[in-house]
């Protein structure tokens, strides 16, 4: 992500015009409306190629929806729900004017409340029905235009009350087989069906099999390295090596290792292995030293001027709009508003490419565009050209700030219509959930690249690029092919308390 004042301004002025941003979708490329409950995505008229939206983006009680240009943006993109209900911004449904169910009833924005004239049947032959009146979605007087009115109507088959969606959503995957014993946490995302394409930490194994190398550290006497490993399967980082190797010098960290056996290693920028990195150097490993399951570990102890990267679109790392997932533990007593403390999909080029080419978990004290509550850190995702901290550039009543000595943080997004970002302390407790709803306007479908940052933005860190200002605290973190169910995100937090993080 950029953090130049000038390209901020520049930034912010193409969010305000909102249609230079905008991606379209067109008429012809969708497929019959099979929205399953839990999937959000536009719903666009087969007869006018627009969609159904709510007019001005309105928020009100009693406004009528009507057809529009399709923008994929916020009030345009309807979650169907387990109850039948058709959600827009995650608490407004589609709604049956004051129950009524004879032709011609308008249909309106309202808060949702369960009832019969908020439950719609979405049909395999392209007719969204209401449960109570048995009457159509229809386009008022076979109307095509912007602005054509929403109503119920008799079921007759005309293309007016036919309804189409983009690809359907993939939904998020359910745990299909238990974990093993002594799981970490990429056995359980596998178990999920997501599994883990990089797994990096200083701290402890992310698989319950894991007996190799976390990180490498570099010694300032004599230049030579030493690799850091577990003290056994599964377990824990061999501190000891570290106190032994570095006693009387300094050591810096040159590599955190991949356990996913993908080779997605993330060496600072600046090393030979990233060439061209003129603005990083190797954090100090000896920063901080923390318990984890009761023996000493050290954390990835980032300041400004640090930060690591891998070009891993070639190895797994999912690119355009394939959905992904990850998680990192982090703290919310050592952070900053720089640009940029991140953790995720980054660009292969190191430039600010495009709203999109950037999918990954920030977690600063930085709030782009306002409306984050408090004064941080907050768990945010970067998309590129922004920091969100729910679907737009507004105000998001679920955020809050973590400022826990360990914070979880994750971050999923299914590259078509859908992110959800969460946190938690990682010493005890449940995710909350921050947002999980439609991405931001622009943002579809998704641009990803397929590298992996950590601790600056995504056009760090070559000749010309972005600053490297960020400070935070890096101690374990995984991406994951495809969109994880909630029940799977829960069980790495579970896991992650049980590590026992002091």
């Amino acid at each position: 992500m950029v953090i130049s004042n000038r390209r901020r301004s520049h930034y912010r002025r193409l969010f305000a015009v909102g249609a230079a941003l905008v991606i379209a979708l067109a008429a012809g490329t969708a497929v019959a409306a099979t929205i399953q409950p839990g999937q959000s995505a536009p719903i666009m008229g087969v007869q006018s190629g627009r969609c159904l939206a709510v007019p001005n983006s309105s928020t009100s009680n009693g406004t009528q929806a009507q057809l529009w240009d399709c923008t994929g943006a916020a009030n345009q993109t309807w979650t169907y729900t387990s109850s039948k209900q058709l959600m827009v911004y995650g608490n407004k449904c589609l709604d049956a004017n004051a129950q009524g169910t004879a032709n011609g009833t308008r249909v309106i924005i309202w808060d949702c409340n369960g009832q019969a004239n908020q439950q719609w049947n979405v049909n395999s032959s392209g007719t969204i029905t209401g449960v109570q009146s048995g009457r159509c979605l229809d386009a008022n007087g076979q109307g095509m235009a912007n602005g054509t009115n929403i109503i119920l109507w008799d079921c007759h088959g005309q293309p007016n009350q036919q309804w189409n969606s983009p690809t359907p959503t993939p939904t998020a995957t359910t745990p299909t087989t238990p974990p093993p014993a002594g799981a970490g946490p990429c056995d359980i995302y596998a178990s999920g069906g997501t599994p883990c394409v990089a797994a990096h930490s200083t701290v402890r194994a992310l698989y319950g099999s894991y007996n190799g190398n976390l990180y490498q550290v570099r010694r300032s006497s004599d230049n030579t390295t030493r690799d850091i490993a577990v003290l056994s399967a599964g377990g824990t980082a061999n501190a000891a090596t570290q106190d032994s190797f570095c006693t009387g010098t300094t050591c810096v960290i040159t590599v955190v290792y991949d356990q996913s056996g993908r080779g997605n290693d993330l060496w600072y920028q600046g090393s030979s292995v990233v060439p061209g990195s003129t603005q990083s150097r190797p954090a100090i490993a000896t920063s901080e030293s923390l318990t984890i399951g009761g023996n000493k570990a050290y954390s990835l102890y980032i300041n400004p001027g640090n930060s690591y990267w891998r070009d891993g679109h070639l190895t797994g790392v999912p690119t355009g709009s394939a959905p992904e997932g990850m998680y990192m533990v982090t703290s919310g007593t050592h952070v900053n508003n720089g640009c940029c403390f991140d953790y995720g999909n980054s660009e292969t080029t190191r430039s600010a490419d495009a709203a999109g080419a950037m999918d990954a978990i920030n977690f600063s004290t930085q709030c782009w565009f306002g409306g984050c509550s408090g004064t941080g850190p907050w768990v945010q995702a970067d998309l590129e050209w922004g920091l969100f901290p729910g679907g737009s550039q507004s105000w998001n009543p679920n955020q809050r700030a973590f400022t826990s000595k360990f914070v979880t943080a994750t971050l999923k997004n299914n590259g078509i219509s859908r992110f959800a970002i969460k946190g938690s302390n990682a010493q005890s407790g449940n995710l909350y959930t921050l947002w999980d709803g439609s991405l931001p306007p622009g943002y579809s479908p998704m641009k990803k690249q397929g590298a992996i940052i950590l601790g600056s933005g995504g056009d760090c860190c070559k000749p010309g690029g972005g600053a490297n200002l960020s400070a935070g605290t890096f101690y374990e973190g995984a991406m994951v092919a495809g969109y994880p169910s909630d029940a799977t995100e829960n069980a790495v937090q579970a896991n992650v308390v049980a590590a026992g993080y002091r």
